[in-house]
Parts: C-alpha cells; sequence; structure tokens
C-alpha cells in the first residue's frame, strides 16, 4: 500500500492479456477510483516480441482467440490455451506483491484460472449477467473484436437465457467505417448494445451511440464503475 495523508491506499492489480502499460483504458479506472487505490499493471505479453507472438501464441484451427494491445499500440491475437499459463503466473506475481485486488482486464471467459490469496476479479463473471439483467426482454446486440469470436460469445450468453446478435470492430484497428458497418449490420436486429471488451473507450462508444440511436453499454465503464466500489 502507499500512504495518502493519514490513510492507507491500497493497490489494486491490472492485467491486460496484452502489454502494460494500457495508457488506452486505464486513465478511466483512475478517474473512477479517484484516488482510493494505486493502479499496478502487468501484461501477459510483457518483454515479448511480436515475432515470438505470431509464432508462439498465434490460434490455429478453432482455438478461442482473444485479442490485445501492444505497449506500441499494435494489435495482437493469440490463443486463449497458450497464453493461459502466463497469465496464471502474472496473478502469482501481483500476489507475490501482496496485492489483495487483481482486475482482468478482458471480458473473455477462462476456465480455471485462480488466486491464490488475493480476489480475482473476472469481468465475464460480473458483465455477463448484469448485461443480460440490463437488457431484459430487449434484443441484445454484441459488438466484438473479431468475428471469429461469436461462437463463443453466444455460449456464455445463452447460460443466462439471452441469443444476442453480433457484429465486429476492433477497438485497436478499427475506425469510423468499420464501426458503422457493424452497427449497419445490427440495425433493426437490436434494442441495446454492448462493447464486449475491455480496449473499447468512451470515444467508440460515442460513435456507435451516434451511428445508431440505441443505448450501449461500454464494458470498460460498467467493469471500472463496479471495481472502485469495492476497493476501499
Amino acid at each position: 500500500m502507499i500512504r495518502t495523508g493519514l490513510e492507507l491506499v491500497p493497490k489494486l492489480g491490472m492485467i491486460t492479456i496484452g502489454q502494460a502499460p494500457r495508457t488506452d483504458v486505464a486513465p478511466f479506472l483512475l478517474r473512477q477510483l479517484e484516488g482510493r487505490a494505486e493502479l499496478v499493471q502487468a501484461g501477459v505479453l510483457d518483454g515479448w516480441s511480436l515475432e515470438a507472438i505470431e509464432t508462439e501464441l498465434s490460434p490455429a484451427g478453432s482455438s478461442y482467440m482473444l485479442t490485445s494491445r501492444l505497449a506500441d499500440g499494435q494489435a495482437v491475437v493469440v490463443a486463449r490455451d497458450k497464453i493461459m499459463p502466463l497469465l496464471q503466473r502474472k496473478i502469482a506475481e501481483l500476489e507475490a506483491q501482496r496485492i489483495r485486488h487483481i482486475l482482468l482486464l478482458c471480458t473473455g471467459v477462462f476456465p480455471g484460472l485462480q488466486a491464490a490469496s488475493a480476489h480475482l476479479i473476472e469481468p465475464d463473471r460480473v458483465l455477463t449477467p448484469a448485461v443480460a439483467a440490463l437488457a431484459g426482454n430487449r434484443r441484445l446486440g454484441v459488438i466484438c473484436p473479431l468475428h471469429g469470436q461469436a461462437d463463443a460469445l453466444q455460449a456464455k450468453f445463452a447460460e443466462y437465457g439471452v441469443e444476442p446478435v453480433f457484429a465486429s470492430a476492433s477497438p485497436y484497428t478499427g475506425n469510423w467505417q468499420d464501426f458503422a458497418a457493424a452497427v449497419k449490420e445490427l440495425k433493426g436486429r437490436a434494442d441495446v448494445l454492448l462493447l464486449d471488451c475491455m480496449g473499447y473507450t468512451e470515444g467508440h462508444r460515442n460513435w456507435v451511440t451516434a451511428l445508431s440511436g440505441l443505448p450501449t453499454i461500454l464494458s470498460s465503464s460498467l467493469m471500472s464503475k463496479l471495481v472502485s466500489e469495492v476497493i476501499a
């Protein structure tokens, strides 16, 4: 912990599937924390070169795909099964620093992921049921980074009785035209939209809201607000 005045400020660990620091999304989380915690960032791919990532961690066949951002802003796609041991190691490293709360900066599903002593906050376990409840009887449209992620996302929402429709636009490489195409694909098929990746920003939500005219849930925003409530 760090000391501010007479109070001890706890540390919040944040692990990205890519490389730290996440200068794109960390500022929003810090605003929500309002100085109540020190943010300690770590990346699963810290120290990895792009060549090594593409050679050793790229998905093959029907692998569960994840995408994230490198420190230089480049986007990469990796296979969940190949990065799981690296992710588990990062959790252990933060626990060794006596960090009590660890936020995973990814909305993907990670079966069997564990923390020995820290409170591990996995967005999928929080956001999926929350979004299903918030959508209610309205039709849910989901924008995800990669087209190939739709089947995996369908499965996680099915557990809560929701059958979304999907479109894709990357938060890391997508431009206005890409998001416009995604919104067009969902037009008339959804009543509320979800940006299902922690890499989407307020700027992306502004685009989608302007293009669709629909209420749009930003995963990073909702998760940041919820996490800030439990850090004291």
